[in-house]
């Protein structure tokens, strides 16, 4: 089950999180950190009613966040489509244990098919230019590869943004 998250649900969050960053880290993907993705981040996602999360016998097992927002890094960006139209997606997590069973697809899907529903134009993202699983992931999804940006504060070495025109 996919639904909106809940303030009281975010130390069960950064735990999957944190075990990303963990699971990542041992794989050599310095991609997340002790301070991002951070608590205070997931607050404003659930303010702005944009967190969700992925249930399996009533426990959260995944996160990802789904946004109208466009962040300042997004805007240098050649986008494929016109800006104001679209949906970002942030943060997509799937505890380790559970990761290599469909559930980021699942939430994948969803995302696209909110966008769809709301008349959006395409889903745009960014990921780790070290994490080649992510980017073979939203590759084989259709999305296309665009420009690079960096975070300074979680890396020093770009994510590659991507887009998928619906």
């Amino acid at each position: 089950m996919i639904r909106r998250a809940k303030i009281p649900e975010i130390p069960d969050i950064l735990n999957i999180t944190r075990a990303c960053a963990a699971f990542m880290i041992d794989k050599g993907i310095y991609q997340w950190n002790e301070e991002y993705p951070s608590a205070r981040a997931f607050e404003k996602d659930i303010e702005r009613n944009e967190l969700f999360v992925l249930e399996k016998s009533s426990k959260i097992i995944g996160t990802v966040v789904i946004s109208t927002l466009m962040d300042e890094e997004y805007r240098p960006v050649r986008w494929l489509t016109p800006n104001g139209k679209s949906i970002y997606i942030h943060r997509l997590s799937i505890d380790p244990k559970f990761q290599g069973n469909g559930y980021a697809r699942q939430l994948m899907d969803f995302a696209e098919n909110l966008a769809r529903e709301k008349g959006c134009l395409s889903v745009r993202l960014d990921t780790f230019s070290q994490n080649k699983g992510n980017q073979r992931f939203y590759e084989r999804r259709g999305y296309q590869k665009l420009e690079d940006i960096g975070y300074p504060k979680q890396s020093d070495q770009p994510f590659h943004c991507y887009e998928l025109v619906l």
